[in-house]
């Protein structure tokens, strides 16, 4: 796959069946349609592309409001790629491409592509303030020659799978259920730093994460793998203050199972498994010692059990 940031190069991809949208997060949505996209190219004979924007729109035109992002450009390049597609396009998203009519947008990216179809979800807009519906599309399709194809929303357990939802879930700390419309498991990345050793301390020495990404699960205990070094290992995980010891600022503590390693200053990513419980205060190390031994022997069962490998 051939990955463009400027607009420049739009004039390379000729003929394709191309898809615009923000996809975060490459949901179990977002995937039917890229890869329904990366079909349709290949039956055709033609390129498949994705348009997308670097920023999110939202982050320009009201930051205030813009949601905090479930992927990153790395991961949403390899997640692309991974579903086929011949071409990703990132467009630099700025309060002035904000502004272009719905016409205009078509007239300045689709045109120069000649392309081929369009591919959209139900309820796409596009243009100065969200102007461009779909049926406007499809008369802009007519007018200069493309074929506009809507596809329907994408449901799972009888409820919409959208970017907005899974959010909603992480934050709730129901990562399971998020990885349910992700088709993979939510994940984090961050550098591992200093701390103040409190569980090596307590005979669990931990890896404290200085968090990259923009959404943190909510506050408490998780059975996760940590990727770090080229290996995936077993972890438990602690997001929170650390109340026992008055921590005041909220820190994301990784605890290896079975390793003693150096990682200081190593990159981490850590894909969710499970929430085991939520934080709280103990009235004594010793009470909180004690409740970790039963969190790591947790977390060992749920990474070992036989659904273990699985996405709900």
């Amino acid at each position: 796959m051939k990955v463009f940031k400027n607009s420049a190069t739009l004039g390379k991809i000729k003929n394709p069946v191309l898809t615009l949208g923000n996809f975060d997060g490459l949901h179990l949505g977002h995937r039917k349609i890229i890869k329904s996209v990366a079909a349709r190219a290949k039956k055709l004979g033609v390129p498949s592309a994705v348009y997308t924007f670097d920023p999110h729109p939202l982050k320009v035109v009201s930051p205030l409001k813009s949601p905090p992002l479930l992927l990153d450009i790395e991961d949403k390049t390899r997640l692309v790629g991974e579903a086929g597609i011949d071409y990703l396009i990132f467009a630099r998203f700025t309060r002035e491409f904000a502004e272009k009519h719905p016409r205009e947008f078509v007239e300045e990216v689709m045109l120069p592509l000649s392309v081929r179809e369009v591919w959209v979800g139900h309820d796409f807009k596009f243009g100065r303030s969200k102007t461009g519906t779909v049926e406007y599309l499809k008369e802009l399709g007519g007018e200069f020659g493309f074929r506009v194809v809507v596809v329907d929303a994408y449901k799972k357990g009888g409820h919409i799978v959208s970017s907005s939802r899974i959010r909603s879930l992480v934050s709730a700390g129901k990562v399971g259920q998020a990885a349910g419309l992700l088709g993979r498991r939510y994940s984090i990345k961050g550098r591992v730093v200093k701390g103040r050793n409190i569980g090596k301390g307590m005979g669990f020495p931990t890896a404290n994460l200085k968090v990259s990404s923009e959404l943190l699960p909510a506050g408490g205990v998780y059975a996760a793998y940590a990727a770090v070094d080229g290996r995936t290992l077993p972890a438990v995980l602690n997001i929170g203050k650390a109340p026992t010891f008055g921590g005041r600022d909220t820190t994301v503590e990784v605890h290896i199972l079975d390793f003693n390693g150096d990682i200081y200053g190593r990159e981490m990513e850590v894909s969710f498994v499970r929430r085991i419980r939520s934080e709280k205060a103990f009235k004594s190390k010793e009470g909180l010692v004690a409740r970790i031994k039963k969190d790591a022997e947790r977390a060992r069962a749920i990474l070992t059990g036989p659904r273990a490998a699985l996405v709900p």
